[in-house]
């Protein structure tokens, strides 16, 4: 006993003399024995037993008298409070502001204590942390200390552990946390979850930066979280809730911005929460991230989500896997994401990822159908997750993969655990979706069946992606990047130019540096070989201030431009162009060029480089142009003609300034002059270093590897080759980063930084290599000039027989190479193969496509190459047959920008090797036959004759023709499935128009010269079959012009049926497109489906392949096949017919329902001023001598007619010759009363046209394009609903429909005029509760309608001969229902038995 006393006495004296510096001191009640000990160097630990109980209270006693400038934490655990030691307490805490933590653990608190502490939190200003565990504080103490925080504004952390506070104590909790700012941490421990939901509430309504963690669990159960808030990574993540508390979570998420992140994987969700989502999805503004995995949300849980994405500007990921819903959630969902019309706006283009399935997710044909349809027109989402699904069969994921073919935005999609993923043809479909589609990064198959049978291997090699377990970047990320150090400039010009005299200038006037061994011979070898010609490619390398110049003089001569392709930069190398002009035609005359010689020569290489650097894999920055006149010194600058070649080139500027960054600055240099091209030389040095600071880092070991080569090269005869093993050898012993260090190296990863390095030099233009050949190129001068340049100087005419078409035995071609490249001065021809073998030079020709083997499986088969062909179309052109049953068509493929981009000469050459490729791939192409010229491609596969010219000036357009004795739609879908794919893979970047060859251009093979405007664009074709009558469409004709030429007529005036300009597949697309505008209409007018309204079927016939024998009763068999084809074909005729009858129908029906939502609107108001004027009217402008329909009403608008519409039911129509009452000028008030009237004139105006129906007749010409004036009618609140993603579909039809004058048809405007005024708003169904939206729809009427009135009497035009006069309108009256109307005078003659006339 009078130990313990001693030790609780010497920790009286410790705290009063404070020479322990104490920071923390813990009270322990109630133990068995009292001690003191020092827990660490500044705290602590008091034990009292309850024999001592009275030294606690002394203890506080004592450090209320007692000011310690060092302590900050008290602990207290098992105190039983009393009244007076609580308020010492507090006198503790007065007394010492340095204490920041209370810490009561299994204490004791009566109200009173209780009371008395949340007096004490009121009025301190220091403390910020208090934790109570277990404490037993109840809902009373969680009140007392709610209303302490209301007040106190210091405490940051509020601990409450295994305590229950109840539902009360949680509200008043909330209710302080709507009123403290400063609270910055929450931890509850509550035996019930639904405490968290009014916590977590209040943090989120009052966008509180409050981290927040509420635990749950029972004394016999394993604790667990609630909820937790972490504001540091604004993620909420839900773990246990039920519904009405998730609802209520939910709901305060509406106006939050602290939140980006929600999760609520796992919890059991209704519809009801959902349903409250929605308008948290429409309200914030900061969500980025959404997980409803797991959630068993069903289909109209999704259509709620689904209505709020429509919405929603700010969510871009949304996971949604682990659900029960089926395809009509999946429809609702992508349909925010998906376009029906090309003039349609996407409702959600801020969501990037969504992820759905699971097992129990049945996506169904209507969810299929909606990816495919999400996936042909979405243009922004960027990854899309299908996870574990069990209803898609392998076909539906070949659908999938066709419909990523036109998908230019996703990157990333997910198949994980989809059962459908198997089978060859699933494979097969993949392959070909990324041979066509560049823009896939990813795919993920894991856990298929396709990947459990070991086949995606290939897939992700092609995607570059790897199944190892350490993944490439992993293996290069510590290799270091810098800027580069060497830039590649282009000197292009024609022949003449002076572009080698001009190179020369340029390297004497940079300061000498000493050079290698390879550019020492060629200096001195130079002057001999200049005397002779300058032929081919020229590189000169100058050092300057540790940059290498690399200057690439290009071959002015033609023959040589079809290898320029092959030397433009890519992957954002550093490179800049000098486009060189001489203002003489040929340097030894004094012929100056005429402005338009000098505008054509720089256009041709202007177009050149656009073309080229659309189809760069990266293009960092624009391409850097200069502009270099040679021959200055001979002109005259004060001529007319020079002033005129400077407007040229300023109009050149003009045209390309959104393509190329010129140089302000045109150079105007005496090339043969190092004074006068000094300037030049200056911008070159300074442009050079800008180029090198903008384009993307190269790895660090590249500038080394560049100087080693170098020195390489001097020890090696300056060999111009280098085998891959010569190069591994190198890297072995020159370059410690690519070294293999020990046989525990990771030799795949060396040789991965290895070949990364090499394929980094040749991007920048140092080496020429491909992982696939075993060899560098070192040397591209030497590599251009003499390896490709002899191919291309060679004459075939003095091959042997042996060589025909193009086709060269490959001894041949050594051979000939080695006579062509045998220079005229001894010494100095070139050793080609003493570098290469022939079989490296045919690979690396094959790898470039500038030639194919005839038989790959033949080693000494012979090579064609294209360069060498010559050109036939001086030979007289035929088809190989031409009998009655031909079938003959024909694209036009054109440059969509030909004034910027061509088709360069490198391309056609390319092509036909290509393609070539492209058809030996193919399975079925047994017996095809393949033919060359110089500019033409001739192919025979399965029956189908293929002609592919190349035509017009600078090749910007290709021809495709096709001689059949297939049908049409076989021979078409050759040119979908092989030709065009092939074309517009090859050109990548240039964006090429399909248009539809006149047939009779195709079977007599006319000329190119007279069939440039003898094609259609394939979209508008389409288009104008839209816009006629459904039961006309398969008839519709396409009228041509006549061709003459020098009088004599070539091609006379006629036309095509649409059915032989088109495929079926067309045909259908068009009935699809037609019949879900159609759709959106009656969902629009509330127009119920009737039987004859289905869905038109998607269906293709694929026929197998069937061989006949040679005998009677295979002959026999083959007339039995004939037949039963014959009866196919005539039953898809029928079905075609059928499906046209359902659309007149339809459209019958719309029609109907239009014209009765108009009578409603005429004749609402029939007692407003008892129709003293006519209701229906529009603005007409006169222009020109023409009249145009006003679309849109401005103030200060002058020159107008006011016109009335005849309003006899259901046969509205514009009055001919009605003179109409002018409208000098419109005022504001005009505006205001009119604008709306206007806008919704606009849209019934549209829904006419777009259905054929006979609204507008009268018009004529004065209905413009309607599309821009209605496209923004794709966001108003009246195309929102189940037709909400389609309505802008049906808004851009106007325009196009406006244009031809059959749409137009025979009546009203005025529909138009008034239906606009509310078709939304009124008819049958339209709005159940009509109070808000009926209510703006009738102000807006009549608030026109008191204009005109009041504009009318203004002009002593009220009275109904007035009327009469200058509108032609007659006031009557229906005799069946007593309504009023303005009716024409025909109504008046030919309805007199309906009406009765009533004069005002």
């Amino acid at each position: 006993m009078a130990t313990r006393q001693k030790d609780l006495e010497c920790a009286e004296e410790v705290i009063v003399s404070q020479t322990l510096n104490l920071h923390s001191i813990s009270f322990h009640l109630s133990e068995p024995t009292s001690i003191c000990y020092q827990e660490t160097e500044n705290s602590m630990h008091l034990n009292i037993s309850k024999q001592d109980l009275s030294h606690f209270s002394r203890l506080v006693s004592l450090l209320l008298t007692i000011k310690m400038e060092c302590l900050r934490n008290l602990e207290f655990h098992n105190v039983e409070w009393e009244l007076k030691q609580v308020k010492n307490l507090g006198g503790v805490l007065e007394n010492n502001s340095s204490i920041k933590q209370l810490v009561f653990r299994r204490n004791i608190f009566d109200v009173e204590c209780l009371s008395e502490l949340s007096d004490m939190l009121k009025n301190n200003v220091e403390i910020k942390e208090i934790m109570l565990s277990e404490s037993s504080i109840g809902s009373v103490g969680a009140s007392l200390l709610a209303s302490a925080l209301k007040v106190n504004t210091s405490l940051e952390e509020l601990q409450i552990w295994e305590d229950s506070i109840g539902s009360k104590g949680a509200e008043e909790l909330s209710k302080m946390i709507e009123v403290n700012s400063t609270l910055k941490l929450l931890i509850v421990f509550d035996s019930k979850t639904f405490t968290a939901s009014p916590l977590i509430s209040a943090v989120l309504a009052r966008n509180r930066s409050m981290e927040v963690h509420i635990w749950s669990g029972n004394v016999n159960q394993a604790s667990y979280k609630v909820v937790e808030f972490v504001p540091d990574n604004s993620t909420l993540r839900l773990y246990q809730a039920d519904i009405s508390g998730a609802c209520r979570i939910s709901v305060a998420l509406g106006w939050n911005s602290t939140v980006r992140s929600l999760d609520l994987t796992g919890i059991r969700l209704k519809s009801r929460w959902a349903r409250d989502f929605r308008w948290v999805l429409e309200q914030n503004r900061t969500l980025k991230e959404v997980n409803l995995s797991k959630t068993s949300l069903k289909d109209k849980g999704v259509v709620y989500v689904a209505a709020g994405i429509f919405k929603n500007r700010s969510l871009e990921r949304l996971n949604l896997h682990g659900n029960c819903f089926g395809g009509v959630g999946i429809e609702h969902l992508l349909c925010p994401l998906s376009r029906f019309s090309s003039l349609q706006f996407q409702a959600n283009t801020t969501l990037k990822s969504v992820t759905f399935g699971g097992r129990k997710t049945k996506i169904g044909r209507d969810g299929l159908a909606s990816i495919m349809q999400m996936l042909t027109t979405n243009e922004t989402l960027t990854s899309m997750g299908v996870y574990d699904d069990e209803s898609l069969r392998p076909q539906d994921v070949m659908k999938i993969f066709k419909c990523l073919e036109r998908n230019a935005s996703l990157r990333r999609l997910s198949l994980q655990g989809c059962k459908g993923v198997q089978g060859e043809m699933v494979l097969q479909s993949i392959e070909e979706t990324l041979q066509i589609n560049p823009w896939i990064e990813e795919i993920d198959l894991a856990r298929t069946p396709l990947q459990n049978a070991g086949k995606t291997e290939k897939i992700y090699q092609r995607l570059g992606q790897s199944e190892e377990i350490e993944p490439e970047i992993d293996m290069l990320k510590d290799m270091n990047m810098t800027e580069p150090k060497s830039c590649r400039v282009f000197i292009c010009g024609q022949e003449y130019a002076g572009k080698t005299t001009l190179c020369d200038s340029i390297y004497q006037n940079i300061p000498t540096q000493k050079l290698a061994y390879s550019d020492h011979v060629r200096t001195l070898v130079k002057p001999v070989e200049q005397a002779i010609t300058t032929m081919g490619l020229k590189i000169r390398n100058i050092e300057d201030e540790g940059i290498k110049l690399s200057i690439w003089n290009l071959a002015g001569q033609h023959e040589f431009y079809a290898l320029h392709d092959l030397m433009f930069p890519g992957h954002g190398s550093a490179s800049c162009f000098f486009v060189v002009s001489s203002l003489y035609r040929k340097p030894s005359n004094k012929e100056l060029k005429t402005p338009i010689e000098v505008e054509e020569d720089i256009h041709y290489w202007l177009r050149f480089i656009v073309s080229n650097s659309k189809r760069a894999v990266q293009q960092c920055m624009l391409p850097n142009v200069t502009v270099v006149l040679t021959h200055f010194d001979k002109v005259n600058q004060q001529s007319q003609e020079f002033i005129a070649i400077v407007g040229a080139i300023q109009r050149l500027r003009d045209k390309f300034q959104s393509y190329i960054e010129f140089y302000p600055t045109v150079f105007t240099v005496d090339a043969r002059s190092t004074a006068s091209v000094s300037k030049l030389t200056q911008h070159l040095r300074k442009t050079s270093k800008t180029i090198l600071e903008r384009v993307p880092r190269v790895y660090e070991l590249c500038n080394d590897l560049i100087q080693i080569l170098s020195d390489w090269r001097s020890e090696n005869q300056n060999k111009t080759a280098m085998k891959w093993k010569e190069f591994r050898e190198l890297c072995q012993i020159k370059v410690p980063m690519l070294r293999i260090r020990s046989r525990l190296d990771n030799k795949e990863k060396v040789e991965m930084r290895r070949k990364a390095i090499a394929t980094c030099l040749h991007h920048i233009g140092e080496v020429i290599y491909f992982d696939e050949l075993e060899f560098l190129i070192l040397d591209c001068e030497w590599f251009c000039c003499e390896v490709l340049n002899p191919m291309i100087k060679l004459d075939v005419r003095k091959q042997k027989a042996t060589e025909t078409e193009g086709f060269i035995m490959t001894k041949e071609l050594e051979r000939s190479l080695r006579g062509s490249m045998q220079s005229q001065i001894f010494g100095t021809g070139s050793k080609v193969f003493d570098n290469l073998e022939v079989d490296d030079l045919v690979k690396m020709m094959m790898k470039l496509e500038l030639c194919y083997e005839q038989d790959p499986s033949n080693p000494n088969s012979p090579l064609l190459i294209p360069s060498i062909l010559e050109d036939g179309r001086g030979k007289t052109q035929r088809w190989p047959v031409n009998t009655s049953d031909c079938v003959y068509a024909g694209r036009h493929l054109e440059c969509d920008d030909s004034s910027h981009i061509f088709l360069t000469p490198g391309f056609f050459p390319r092509l036909q090797v290509h393609l070539y490729n492209k058809i030996k791939e193919l399975k079925n192409q047994h017996g095809a036959t393949y033919s060359l010229e110089k500019y033409l491609i001739s192919i025979c596969i399965n029956g189908i004759y293929v002609r592919i010219e190349l035509g017009g000036q600078l090749g910007h357009y290709l021809d495709v023709l096709a001689c059949s004795t297939n049908n049409l739609t076989e021979t078409l879908r050759l040119f979908k499935q092989l030709i065009i794919p092939a074309i517009q893979n090859l050109c990548q970047g240039v964006s090429l128009n399909e248009n539809v060859l006149r047939s009779e251009c195709v079977r007599s093979l006319t000329p190119p010269r007279f069939r440039r405007n003898q094609f259609v664009n394939l979209q508008l074709l389409k288009e104008a079959l839209l816009s006629v009558p459904a039961d006309t469409m398969y008839d519709y004709q396409h009228t041509w012009d006549s061709v003459s030429d020098s009088g004599r007529v070539i091609l006379n005036a006629g036309f095509d049926f649409a059915r032989d300009l088109l495929s079926e597949d067309d045909f259908r697309d068009v009935l699809n497109r037609r019949y879900h505008d159609l759709y959106n209409l009656a969902v629009e007018l509330q127009v119920p489906m009737g039987n004859n309204t289905d869905a038109l079927e998607h269906h293709s016939s694929t026929s197998e392949e069937t061989t006949i024998d040679p005998t009677f009763a295979g002959i026999a068999k083959g007339v039995e096949i004939v037949l039963q084809r014959l009866k196919i074909i005539e039953q898809e005729l029928k079905d075609i017919k059928q499906e046209i009858q359902g659309l007149r129908y339809y459209e019958h029906k719309l029609l109907t329902e239009l014209h009765q939502k108009v009578n409603y609107l005429v004749n609402y108001n029939i007692q407003v001023e008892e129709r003293k004027v006519p209701n229906m009217f529009y603005f007409v402008k006169t222009e020109n001598y023409s009249r145009r329909l006003v679309t849109t009403m401005l103030s200060g608008m002058a020159a107008l007619r006011l016109h009335m519409l005849c309003e006899f039911r259901g046969e509205m129509h514009v009055v001919e010759d009605q003179i109409g009452c002018e409208v000098m000028q419109v005022d504001n008030k005009a505006v205001i009363y009119l604008a709306p009237y206007m806008k919704k004139f606009m849209k019934l105006l549209t829904f006419a046209l777009k259905i054929g129906a006979h609204l507008v007749a009268g018009m004529g010409e004065m209905i413009p394009d309607l599309s821009r004036e209605v496209v923004h009618l794709a966001h108003s609140p009246l195309v929102y609903g189940a037709a909400g993603a389609a309505a802008a579909g049906v808004l851009g039809v106007a325009g196009a429909g406006a244009a031809t004058t059959g749409v137009l048809g025979a009546a009203g405007a005025g529909a138009a005029a008034a239906g606009v005024l509310g078709v939304a708003a009124v008819g049958r169904g339209a709005v159940q509760d009509r109070s808000v939206g009926s209510r703006d729809f009738q102000q807006d009427l009549r608030a026109a309608q008191q204009w005109v009135l009041d504009y009318l009497r203004e002009k002593r035009c009220s009275s109904g001969k007035d009327i009469a006069e200058k509108f032609d309108l007659l006031r009557v009256r229906y005799y069946d229902n007593g309504q009023i109307a303005w009716i024409c005078r025909r109504h008046m003659y030919t309805r007199r038995n309906e009406i009765v006339e009533v004069p005002l």
